[in-house]
């Protein structure tokens, strides 16, 4: 499947260009199983082996799909609010060892590191996606969200289509590098989440709150 969605990329970014690059990063946003380690390489392939492309343009085009993928993810987390998010935790939260308190430290956390957050995490594979939701539930300012947004994508974008420039037919040999690397971002996020379950149900701690109760 994976390999019949990046043939399906390919093709996509050949036949449409710059619209292509864009739609298909604004795609990204939304479902991540589209590759951007197959979308914006082979936009720099594109723009070093074919006449009439240009490589600014390519990353222009990309930021652009970058900027409307995440707006579409602020504007859905932030329609949902945290009205929402807080009635679902209270029907569904003992399921997932989730309570409101835990909620409103995470608030917190991103409310103290919001900037920081969104920069970064546009530039880490799997994060790149979902840092529009916490910064859509907690309404961080749109002007600030957009400028953050544009910086840390226009940086991912502008090192992936340039190694694709770069490498030119080898374009295909960034994929592997950025597969480590996100294994190595997947790994890191199940260690916290098992970490996470382990603190609330088993640690000392946990037990001890559910004996006295």
């Amino acid at each position: 499947m994976l390999s019949a969605l990046s043939d399906w990329v390919v093709d996509v970014v050949d036949a449409l260009g710059y619209v292509g690059v864009a739609l298909l990063v604004a795609l990204e946003n939304l479902f991540p199983p589209i590759p951007s380690e197959i979308v914006l390489p082979f936009a720099g392939f594109v723009a070093s082996d074919r006449g009439g492309w240009s490589l600014i343009l390519m990353i222009i085009a990309a930021t652009i799909g970058s900027l409307v993928g995440a707006w579409i993810l602020y504007g859905l987390a932030a329609w949902i609010g945290r009205d929402r998010m807080t009635r679902f935790l209270v029907r569904y939260g003992k399921w997932l060892q989730m309570t409101t308190e835990d909620v409103e430290r995470a608030e917190r956390w991103f409310d103290r590191r919001a900037v920081l957050a969104v920069l970064v995490g546009r530039c880490i594979p799997l994060i790149r996606s979902i840092v529009s939701i916490p910064a859509g539930f907690r309404r961080m300012p749109f002007g600030i969200f957009t400028l953050y947004t544009l910086i840390g994508s226009l940086i991912w974008n502008s090192a992936l289509i340039g190694l694709g420039y770069g490498l030119r037919e080898n374009w295909d040999e960034v994929e592997p590098v950025l597969d480590w690397f996100q294994y190595v971002v997947l790994a890191a996020i199940v260690i916290a989440i098992v970490w996470f379950i382990w603190r609330r149900r088993w640690s000392k701690s946990a037990r001890a709150a559910r004996a006295e109760s």
